[in-house]
């Protein structure tokens, strides 16, 4: 008889048996509100200091180029040198910029180039602390574990991006920019402490010297690994194509009448993929034990474009005004924020488990410059498409093409389909080792 335990629906706690990732994600907890505050707070202070929104429009630029370039070259710092001590360095250089916001904000500073400036510096040490946090999680879970850690990762992070913004847009009237910008850099302590006590991680295997070679070394290596291209692959379709925020404004004004109804949707708009995620990782327990993860990735995304292709037929059917087609598009941006969450998970998953061990910085670069930058590029080409064809129709044929794409990549890769979780070694077993 099949028995559904407590375990198989909601998150899979396990990875938190393993200290030094206890440690890490409690640190974490005040780290993402904080960094939350600050990516609220620059922006704003930004738009208060020249009243013009293509100022703050070069944000995009100056976090974007930083975390390309560093997250490529991170990857491979991460793979040359001791993880734990790349962590602390970073971590150190993130404390220091954010308390570089505090510093410029209570001199009095009204030069917006050093505010951007400073975004850019703290961008870089965050593209290089990031892959390198993510590339230690196969040194200190399980194999097995992997997704359940990663799930647990994603439901904080997603929990930072509803709270934090709520908490900054209560703050900054309150206390204003320089006092958000020192309760960030408080936030960042426990992480510091956390990353601090971590045991030695040494590189393993075929070392490189950190730099261009050894980039360009990871790249050959990620084009002859036809599983790892396939996740970058399914990622960049997921979120090129499916990805409509750069549409959410137009929705609420022109689909969903504007004024303060559609304010109110605009927000929910933009926090319901946020509030999927959340969802999605607490009940992620199932995630954790599924064996063939290529074909869960394949059903994950094809769901993911199927929710954002009903939201399109919504927008459609919209009289513009808020009515319950208004509401559907809320709700299958959701349940596509859910299907997200549990691909994603799947997919970091996957890379850590297939790429060798040697190589895990420098994939996990060119992992972040794949997230980071596949939304942005359908920003460009949602906007592009939206003035033609409108937001509704944009939207729709966004989500049936990550079906189509995804169907496609189906049947021509079929070995993706075949791939299943590897079996751990006694060593992996060990969270010890």
């Amino acid at each position: 008889m099949w028995r559904v335990s407590f375990r198989d629906i909601f998150a899979d706690t396990r990875p938190f048996r393993v200290p030094a990732f206890k440690r890490l994600w409690l640190g974490n907890v005040a780290t993402v509100l904080g960094a939350q505050l600050t990516v609220v707070a620059v922006p704003v202070q930004i738009y208060q200091l020249t009243g013009s929104s293509a100022y703050v429009g070069l944000t995009g630029i100056f976090g974007l180029v930083p975390l390309v370039i560093f997250g490529l070259y991170g990857g491979s710092i991460a793979d040359a040198f001791d993880k734990r001590i790349v962590l602390i360095a970073t971590t150190i250089g993130l404390i220091a910029t954010t308390a570089g916001f505090w510093a410029l904000t209570m001199m009095g500073n009204t030069n917006i180039w050093l505010l951007l400036g400073n975004f850019a510096l703290q961008q870089a040490f965050f593209a290089v602390n990031q892959p390198t946090r993510t590339a230690i999680l196969r040194r200190l879970l399980p194999v097995d574990q992997l997704a359940a850690g990663t799930s647990l990762n994603m439901l904080l992070m997603q929990t930072g991006a509803i709270v934090g913004p709520l908490l900054a847009g209560v703050l900054i009237p309150l206390i204003g920019f320089g006092w958000l910008y020192f309760l960030d850099v408080v936030s960042i302590v426990p992480t510091l402490w956390a990353v601090w006590a971590l045991p030695a991680m040494k590189p393993v295997g075929e070392v490189m010297k950190a730099g261009f070679a050894s980039v360009v070394d990871g790249l050959k290596y990620l084009t002859g690994q036809p599983v790892l291209m396939m996740v970058m692959l399914l990622d960049l379709i997921a979120m090129v194509f499916g990805m409509p925020r750069a549409l959410y404004p137009e929705i609420a004004e022109v689909d969903f009448g504007g004024g303060a109804e559609g304010t109110m949707m605009l927000s929910l708009l933009y926090s319901s993929i946020a509030i999927g995620a959340v969802l999605g990782g607490v009940f992620s327990g199932w995630v954790s034990r599924i064996s063939r993860q290529g074909v869960a990735v394949y059903w994950c995304i094809i769901a993911w474009g199927a929710a954002v292709a009903l939201a399109g037929v919504a927008v459609l059917m919209s009289p513009g005004r808020v009515t319950y087609w208004a509401w559907l598009v809320v709700i299958m941006m959701i349940f596509g924020g859910m299907a997200d969450m549990f691909s994603s998970a799947v997919r970091n998953a996957i890379l850590q488990q297939s790429a060798a061990e040697h190589v895990q910085g420098r994939i996990q670069g060119v992992w972040i410059v794949v997230v980071v930058g596949g939304p942005r590029l359908a920003d460009v080409l949602h906007g592009w498409l939206a003035g033609p064809w409108g937001a509704g129709w944009t939207t729709l044929w966004g989500g049936v093409a990550v079906v189509t794409l995804t169907f496609l990549c189906m049947i021509c890769v079929p070995s993706f389909w075949r791939y299943r979780r590897p079996h751990p070694t006694v060593e992996e077993t060990d969270p010890t080792r």
